[in-house]
């Protein structure tokens, strides 16, 4: 039972990497493909935002989903993870409140000016959850303090570690690739341009910056419990990355699409693989850490929760699939937004 939910909590976390990724993407991307040779294009702006906002809050579903399974069936990495990382758990979650707030409230401001600061918020928005869940991958590989008990206090160096740093950044490459992707796919005419455009040059950046996190792992001795995962992703990252520059050069955005997609699923995938049967690795102790078994609620909580699992699964994936359905085409003219 315990494998079947650590399986559902990683399908979440990877529909949000996926989902959420380019909600984060768009917002990078909104300062690049809203201006021209001119300046501020407002028409490529509004048009830019009425592309992602049928998705816009949707796809949070995903985070909150993989919140509840912590809270249920892993309730003391929960409590673990979620205060020992605090720093990064609370950038992430002010992060989401500026850009949920900021695409909100900049259709109601007269004034260019307010108009020019919810676009910094929201662009903000998109950058600091980005960064912060990065951040995040790259200290479950580096491993955490755990010292007695279950509990760990992040200091100031290990946040700010060079690897945890590089994991940080090429995760906003790659989510602004990803963005930039589904605004090609989605949007129309100079907006859908730009937006192949911004995803071409965030996918190489992102190459750059996936061989330099992998290269600066090694040097610093980065060891997850598993390696060959870790080793697959390192070369599969910028395999895929490639793939989406070839795919936009051939005006296949529905490719290119699929192929950020998956690289902005990988972190989470090649993360799970290289940390099993650990779910947080001690970096005090070597081989040491919080294991499934440890972390699992009893086999009785386990089994009622599977229940309602059963039901949930299958109405977030059919939400999803009706909101893609529905707005299946591209968007043509500025929205509300």
């Amino acid at each position: 039972m315990d494998i079947l939910w650590l399986a559902i909590l990683g399908f979440l976390l990877t529909g949000y990497f996926v989902l959420g990724g380019y909600d984060y993407g768009v917002q990078l991307a909104l300062p690049f493909t809203a201006r021209d040779e001119g300046g501020r294009d407002e028409s490529a702006r509004r048009q830019t935002l009425a592309a992602l906002g049928p998705f816009f809050f949707g796809n949070e579903v995903w985070l909150i989903g993989a919140a509840g399974v912590l809270f249920g069936a892993f309730p003391i990495l929960e409590g673990t993870l979620l205060s020992g990382a605090y720093p990064l758990i609370v950038a992430l979650l002010l992060g989401l409140a500026a850009g949920k707030s900021a695409l909100q409230l900049r259709g109601r401001s007269a004034s260019a000016f307010g108009r020019r600061v919810w676009d910094v918020l929201l662009t903000a928005g998109g950058l600091v959850p980005a960064m912060a869940l990065g951040m995040l991958i790259g200290l479950l590989l580096t491993g955490v303090p755990l010292r007695g008990g279950h509990s760990f206090t992040l200091s100031a160096g290990e946040v700010l570690h060079p690897f945890v740093l590089l994991c940080g950044l090429s995760t906003v490459l790659v989510f602004a690739a990803h963005g930039g992707a589904f605004l090609a796919l989605r949007a129309d005419g100079r907006v859908a341009a730009r937006g192949a455009a911004f995803a071409r040059r965030a996918a190489a950046w992102a190459m750059i910056a996936a061989v330099t996190t992998a290269a600066a792992g090694a040097a610093l001795g980065v060891r997850p419990a598993n390696a060959a995962p870790a080793i697959a992703a390192a070369f599969a990252l910028p395999a895929l990355l490639a793939g989406v520059r070839a795919a936009l050069a051939a005006a296949r955005p529905g490719l290119a699409f699929a192929a950020t997609a998956a690289a902005a699923a990988l972190p989470v995938v090649a993360t799970g693989l290289a940390n099993y049967p650990y779910l947080l690795v001690s970096s005090v102790t070597p081989g040491a850490g919080l294991t499934l078994a440890e972390s699992a609620a009893d086999g009785a909580t386990l089994r009622i929760l599977t229940g309602f699992g059963v039901v949930i699964v299958p109405v977030i994936l059919g939400y999803q699939a009706f909101l893609w359905w529905a707005f299946r085409g591209r968007v043509a003219r500025p929205g509300y937004f």
